[in-house]
């Protein structure tokens, strides 16, 4: 396999979900820990943009009862997604 095919055999980005579980004092949301929901994929023959692939689609997302979140795949926050 060329450099090139391996780097398309890992998606582009991690896409996560948190809900809203609250509001602090000051009115601002609470956001719960992130859930991975799918991830954005590299398009082929060197198109520009990629393909959302999403695994799960939460009903919060539906009711704006939550925020997405789109990490680089390798990044510092790699580690941490869930």
């Amino acid at each position: 396999m060329t450099d090139r095919n391996q780097k398309h055999d890992r998606p582009l980005f991690r896409v996560t979900f948190s809900r809203i579980v609250g509001q602090d004092q000051r009115g601002n949301d609470i956001l719960g820990r992130p859930k991975e929901i799918g991830a954005v994929w590299p398009r082929k023959k060197g198109k520009t943009g990629g393909i959302l692939s999403l695994d799960i689609i939460p009903v919060e997302l539906t009711q704006r009862q939550g925020v997405i979140f789109v990490l680089p795949v390798g990044g510092d926050d790699d580690a941490g997604a869930q």
